[in-house]
């Protein structure tokens, strides 16, 4: 666990009902690495510059799939930039940040341009080096978080995109980096696809979303609380894509050499309130048309009860998790290994029997 988080962690709980929500709490993974974190700055200024769709560039047509509010969205970044203490709810996007550049220091190369898709407030650039990548181009639909971003050693260029339209021609960036905010995506398979426009050949895409069973506790408690009071439950957490179909999607983008792995966070807090309002101030309210805005006050009190009776800590507090799909991707090149034909082998599985125990070459 890192320092940082352990400290949030007594902070968290030792101010139960008492310290101002947002504070963060502890994060325990199935795997958690030290990146290598790099004391930045000097970035480079300006205002970010707006970028709009344009024909004849990566931007696809839109899906017929339309879950999310994707304006909805954008307001929700924007009202969670304006928070006087918004910092203190970046605990779960500096934590999968690292972790996202954590995989691009396992590829012994450096990158002469990368792409920050959907990178907020720069999450990921605050963990890397410009030994290993000298440029980045950081994307977002919200112009006041990226006015807000991370500084860095990297010079980073800003522009305001969304993350369905990228404005950037074909076989243009050595390295695509995302960090939770391809789950907010209505077409997953064409952006994806567009990622893998904008990459050169050899390039490689990593990324991570939000995705599987995540918030399962809060998702139950609300559902039986509302089917309890209001006899029947709306969606209140928005639907998630499974580590199962991620492989697939990025196979059909064109993607090679894939690798999918899923981390498992979970974060303690004192109550349920606590746990919405941390949310909120990630910008990570339910922005899917379907939503129900408006939570009576009962259910809310009936949903608190439940979630501590269900899956509250001996020490009071109450565990939310993320499961956090991690993938990585590559685009075709000739230099990159290729698999053996079918049938080019030489040696069979039903010979491993017959190969005979080494000789001892001491005995006389």
């Amino acid at each position: 666990m890192r320092t940082g988080v352990a400290l949030r962690v007594l902070q968290r709980l030792q101010g139960a009902g008492s310290a101002p929500a947002g504070w963060a709490a502890g994060c325990s993974g199935s795997r958690i690495r030290s990146p290598c974190c790099c004391c930045c700055c000097g970035a480079q200024t300006g205002s970010p510059r707006r970028a709009e769709p344009r024909r004849g560039l990566s931007a696809s047509a839109r899906g017929t799939m339309n879950v999310f509010n994707r304006e909805m969205k954008k307001r929700q970044k924007n009202w969670a930039a304006g928070l006087q203490d918004g910092h203190q709810y970046d605990y779960l996007r500096d934590e999968v940040g690292g972790r996202v550049a954590d995989r691009v220091y396992d590829i012994a190369r450096t990158f002469p341009l990368a792409l920050d898709v959907g990178g907020g407030r720069s999450h990921i650039a605050q963990h890397l080096s410009k030994d290993v990548v000298e440029r980045l181009f950081l994307t977002d639909t919200s112009e006041k978080t990226l006015e807000l971003r991370r500084q860095s050693e990297i010079p980073t260029h800003c522009v305001v995109a969304d993350e369905e339209f990228l404005p950037f021609k074909e076989n243009t960036f050595d390295l695509v980096v995302s960090s939770l905010s391809l789950h907010w995506i209505n077409d997953l398979p064409g952006a994806l696809r567009q990622i893998h426009q904008v990459l050169k050949p050899d390039g490689v895409f990593i990324g991570a979303m939000v995705g599987g069973e995540t918030l399962y506790e809060l998702r139950c408690s609300l559902q039986l609380a509302e089917t309890e009071r209001e006899g029947g439950f709306s969606p209140h957490i928005s639907p998630y894509t499974a580590v199962t179909d991620l492989g697939n999607l990025l196979g059909q983008a064109g993607f090679s050499m894939l690798t999918v792995d899923i981390d498992e966070v979970q974060v303690h807090y004192p109550g349920i309130i606590e746990v919405m309002t941390d949310l909120q101030g990630m910008g990570e309210s339910n922005c899917a048309w379907n939503r129900r805005s408006l939570l009576h006050r009962d259910t809310i009190l009936a949903a608190a009860a439940i979630y501590k009776e269900m899956y509250g800590s001996e020490d009071g507090s109450i565990p939310a998790t993320f499961e956090i799909l991690y993938m990585i991707g590559w685009k075709p090149h000739d230099s990159q290994a290729k698999p053996a034909k079918r049938g080019s082998a030489t040696a069979s599985f039903g010979d491993l029997s017959k190969i005979s125990q080494p000789t001892d070459t001491n005995k006389p």
